[in-house]
């Protein structure tokens, strides 16, 4: 089947390059194979933590209980972060990823864009530094031992991330403004 779209003028050499980039891209396929690995990693994290937790769950005090489920809360966000990851930079970067129009297909599959990943990504990791500096005043007020040094470096560390986030969300804010003119 002949390429109609292709300009007649383009010398071989410059199509051959151009087609050699865009199959270039397959080259990251194993990096996202490599997040699913991950994503098992984490789900073994995951499960060993909860099934180590469950037989002493009688006895924790609810702030142990909270930490716990901070914890848990903590190692799914980053679950999501890496189904968002692996998703939306297939889609963005490699290839669209054929579901059928599966039930189970998640809505904002395919509409997620680079922009709106850096967002879902930069909310994600907000959020997961504010459960570890939660678990960090949670363990300070059961009276284990939190260094200041530590615990100031946990909100650098997290008015950091919410810095950058709102920046990136200006930069793409003000992108799309200038896009429009």
């Amino acid at each position: 089947m002949a390429d109609d779209t292709r300009p007649a003028n383009k010398p071989r050499l410059e199509l051959l390059l151009e087609g050699g980039l865009f199959h270039a891209r397959w080259l990251m396929a194993p990096f996202y194979v490599g997040l699913v690995v991950a994503l098992g990693g984490l789900l073994f994290v995951f499960a060993r933590k909860l099934l180590f937790a469950l037989p002493t769950i009688g006895g924790m005090s609810a702030e142990e209980a909270i930490l716990l489920v901070l914890s848990l809360i903590d190692l799914s966000l980053a679950g999501n972060l890496l189904l968002i990851v692996i998703f939306s930079g297939y889609e963005n970067f490699v290839s669209k990823i054929d579901t059928a129009n599966h039930e189970d297909r998640p809505s904002w599959m395919g509409t997620v864009d680079f922009s709106g990943l850096k967002m879902k990504l930069i909310a994600s990791i907000v959020a997961i530094s504010a459960i570890s500096l939660l678990k960090a005043f949670m363990q300070l007020s059961e009276g284990e031992g939190v260094s200041e040094r530590s615990l100031l470096w946990l909100v650098v560390i997290h008015i950091t991330f919410v810095v950058s986030g709102v920046l990136l969300a200006l930069m793409d804010w003000l992108a799309a403004r200038a896009d429009h003119h």
